[in-house]
C-alpha cells in the first residue's frame, strides 16, 4: 500500500508540474503571429489608418497577434507609400498594407509604375458610403443649395476630399455629370488623407467635402460639419442623412478597404495571413468596431477577393476615362 501511495503521490506531482507548461503552449497555439508590420499608405486619422488600427485592436484583444508595428507614409492616394512597401517588404511573411478603391483609382490616374496589382490580395474588409459635408457657417443649408451652386458654376465651388482619382473624386465627377455638367469642370482639392481634408473643411479652405462617413462622423455629431447627403444605396444606420438618390441625384459610390501582403511571399505564407484576417473578422471585437464606426461588413478573402479586385480595376478604369480623369 505504501509503494502504491508513493507512486500516486509522485504521479500527482508530475501532473501538477506539467500544468504551467501546458498553459503557454495553449496560448501560443491560439496566437497566429508574434508580430505584424502594418503599413498605412496615408497620414494618421484617415480611413486606411483607422482600418489598420482596428485590425490591431481586434487581433490583440483576441490574442491572435502579439504586437504590431505601424508605418504611415501618405501621398497621392497611396502611390507614395506603395512603392516603399513593395520594395522594402518584399518576401516578408508578416507584412501587411491597407488599401482599397482609392488606391485603385490613384494608380490609374497617376499612371504609377507600381500599383495595387503589385501586392498580394489578402482580404476585403469593409465598404463605406461617402458623405457630402459643408462647414457649419456655410451658406449652403441643404443639398438643394449646394447642388444649385454646382450646377451654375462647378469651378467656383471647391470640394475637398481624398487623393485625385480616388472614390471621393469619382463621386464628385458622377454628381456633376448627374447635374448636367462636365465632370472636368470640377474644382476638386485633393488631400493625403481624412485628417488633412477635415482641417481644410473646418478651416473654410474649401466650400464642401466628400469622404467616408466614419472619417467625418465625430465632426458631424459635434456640429462642426453639416452633412447634406450620402452616396450609399441606403441611409447610414443611426443617421438621418438622405442619400443622393433620395434627393433626385442618381449616383451611388462606395469605398471599400482591405489588406494586402508583400510580393514574393509563398502560397503557404499568403494562406497564413488569410487565415489571420479571417480569424480577426470572426471576433466579437471586430463586429463591435463595425457597429461603432458604421462600416458595412464586406468580407471577401483569398482568391474570391483577387477576382473582385480584377473586376474593380477594369470598372474603375472605364469610369475614370468616362470622367476625363484617366
Amino acid at each position: 500500500m505504501m509503494i502504491r501511495r508513493r507512486r500516486l503521490f509522485a504521479a500527482s506531482i508530475a501532473a501538477a508540474a506539467a500544468l504551467p507548461m501546458l498553459a503557454p503552449r495553449t496560448s501560443r497555439a491560439q496566437q497566429r503571429f508574434d508580430s505584424i508590420f502594418m503599413f498605412i499608405p496615408a497620414g494618421p486619422g484617415g480611413g486606411w489608418d483607422s482600418t489598420g488600427r482596428a485590425i490591431e485592436q481586434a487581433a490583440r484583444a483576441a490574442g491572435l497577434v502579439g504586437s504590431f508595428q505601424f508605418e504611415n507614409v501618405g501621398g497621392a492616394g497611396g502611390m507614395v507609400g506603395l512603392p516603399r512597401f513593395v520594395n522594402q517588404r518584399r518576401g516578408q511573411p508578416n507584412a501587411l498594407i491597407v488599401g482599397g478603391s482609392v488606391m485603385v483609382g490613384a494608380g490609374i490616374t497617376n499612371k504609377s509604375p507600381i500599383t495595387i496589382r503589385d501586392v498580394v490580395p489578402i482580404a476585403r474588409l469593409t465598404e463605406e458610403a461617402g458623405v457630402v459635408v459643408v462647414p457649419p457657417n456655410s451658406p449652403h443649408r441643404d443639398w438643394a443649395s449646394l447642388a444649385a451652386a454646382l450646377r451654375a458654376n462647378p469651378g467656383s465651388v471647391p470640394v475637398g476630399g481624398g487623393s485625385a482619382g480616388g472614390t471621393d473624386h469619382i463621386a464628385l465627377g458622377l454628381i456633376l455629370k448627374a447635374l448636367g455638367r462636365n465632370p472636368r469642370e470640377a474644382s476638386y482639392v485633393a488631400f493625403a488623407g481624412g485628417g488633412p481634408a477635415q482641417a481644410a473643411i473646418l478651416g473654410g479652405q474649401v466650400a464642401a467635402g466628400i469622404s467616408g462617413y466614419s472619417e467625418f462622423a465625430e465632426q458631424i455629431k459635434a456640429g462642426r460639419m453639416r452633412a447634406l447627403a450620402t452616396t450609399g444605396n441606403e441611409r447610414i444606420p443611426g443617421t438621418d442623412i438622405p442619400t443622393l438618390k433620395e434627393l433626385g441625384v442618381n449616383v451611388t459610390a462606395a469605398n471599400w478597404r482591405g489588406v494586402f501582403a508583400a510580393p514574393g511571399i509563398t502560397p503557404a505564407q499568403r494562406q497564413a495571413l488569410i487565415d489571420l484576417i479571417t480569424a480577426v473578422h470572426a471576433t466579437p471585437q471586430w463586429k463591435e468596431i463595425l457597429a461603432q464606426r458604421a462600416w458595412t461588413d464586406a468580407f471577401l478573402a483569398g482568391d474570391a477577393f483577387a477576382a473582385f479586385l480584377r473586376e474593380d480595376i477594369a470598372q474603375t478604369e472605364a469610369v475614370l476615362k468616362d470622367l476625363g480623369l484617366a
